[in-house]
């Protein structure tokens, strides 16, 4: 509900920018032609997630990595740490948040373990680990549609993507050191509710992986497609076997809303001079150096604004595809001193809240100005190496 008001209110000010003159309509247009497939897939790969999430699909994986693991916490928490990465990259951030964030901590209490390492591992993976694919992140499908940026987004993207994962979790595992040496006896799997229900949504995201991560550079086939093809197929099967799954609130709405009026917000404030602010924070030049200060400027930017408006503010002054992948490192590593530094976040604790898992946010943001600049330096100099 707050998202939705927040939306509509930011849509009511870009609607007076461009009444008022300072957004000019034809502007207002191409960026909606430009935003209009990056929601389209957001839409699709919700409603994917969600309903996989309804058919047991993540809770066979948990329950999968608890047998896996056999006992031993330290290796459970790793092979959730890569579900994690592959659930952030395939299917995005927020699905981490949302929905795997209550899977692993209930597995975690099911086992005998703290729910806190588990908990903090989904919600830095869901930021840190939305580099490698344009479909991990919408600031990612932002600038993979930038003109400044190559359409080879892997090849320039692993080495940062690499490093945002291996920092965080290396800095995790010397925290909670203690807490991942129990060890625990394995559960018995959970029952599935519609074996059918599940088998297609298992299908689904088998073949739904392999087409987001190659369809478009190699088909040329946008991203919204494979997802919305998906997307229905699940809808219908669930429509067939489970109709109770169908709810609206499937539908990211209010998401929806708010990054439009995000962008028609963002885009006319920057006409009135931030833009002009940003660019003398930010500088010029793609040496170490200069991407290093393009990258501190945006971690403080989406730590103070939410990394998504971060991201519009600053694109405008990256201008080439190492400083656009130096921003991307920024607004997606950087997002984890605050807590509405990403909406990912805000999502996640919502979760812990309704888990009666309580963080403090004090403890997170020490953690966050630890993690923060020691992942977005390395990520953002491991750029140099692609």
């Amino acid at each position: 509900m707050v998202l939705a008001v927040l939306g509509s209110g930011l849509l009511v000010l870009g609607a007076a920018a461009v009444a008022l003159g300072v957004l000019p309509a034809q502007d207002a247009l191409a960026l909606g032609e430009r935003v209009a497939p990056v929601l389209g897939f957001v839409v699709a790969i919700t409603v994917v997630a969600a309903v996989a999430s309804e058919a047991g699909v993540f809770d066979r994986l948990a329950d999968l990595a608890a047998r896996v693991a056999r006992g031993r916490g330290a290796l459970l928490w790793l092979l959730v740490a890569a579900v994690a990465v592959a659930s952030t990259v395939f299917l995005s951030l927020d699905t981490t948040a949302v929905l795997l964030t209550p899977v692993v901590v209930v597995l975690a209490r099911r086992v005998g373990l703290s729910p806190l390492p588990f908990a903090m591992t989904t919600v830095w993976l869901a930021n840190t680990g939305s580099l490698l694919l344009p479909v991990s992140n919408l600031t990612n499908l932002l600038a993979e549609s930038d003109p400044a940026f190559g359409a080879a987004y892997v090849s320039r993207s692993w080495a940062p993507a690499l490093v945002a994962v291996v920092v965080p979790l290396a800095i995790l595992a010397v925290v909670h050191r203690h807490a991942l040496r129990h060890r625990y006896e394995p559960p018995a799997a959970r029952t599935i509710g519609d074996p059918v229900l599940f088998r297609t949504a298992a299908i689904v995201l088998a073949l739904l992986v392999p087409a987001l991560a190659v369809g478009e550079p190699l088909l040329h086939v946008p991203v919204w497609v494979p997802a919305a093809a998906a997307a229905v197929v699940l809808v219908v099967a669930a429509r067939l076997r489970a109709p109770a799954v169908l709810r609206w609130r499937l539908l990211p709405v209010p998401l929806v809303l708010f990054v439009c009026g995000l962008f028609l917000a963002v885009d006319a404030i920057g006409r009135l001079g931030l833009t002009d602010l940003l660019a003398a924070a930010a500088g010029t030049g793609e040496g170490p150096g200069a991407l290093l200060r393009l990258a501190g400027v945006g971690t403080v930017t989406a730590n103070l604004a939410d990394n998504l408006p971060a991201y519009l503010a600053l694109e405008p002054v990256a201008g080439s595809e190492q400083r656009l992948l130096a921003l991307l490192v920024a607004v997606n590593a950087g997002p984890l001193v605050t807590p509405w530094a990403s909406l990912a976040t805000l999502l996640w604790h919502g979760r812990l809240e309704a888990l009666d898992v309580h963080v403090s946010w004090w403890r997170f943001a020490a953690l966050g100005l630890v993690a923060a600049p020691v992942t977005v330096a390395l990520a953002t100099l491991a750029i140099l190496l692609t």
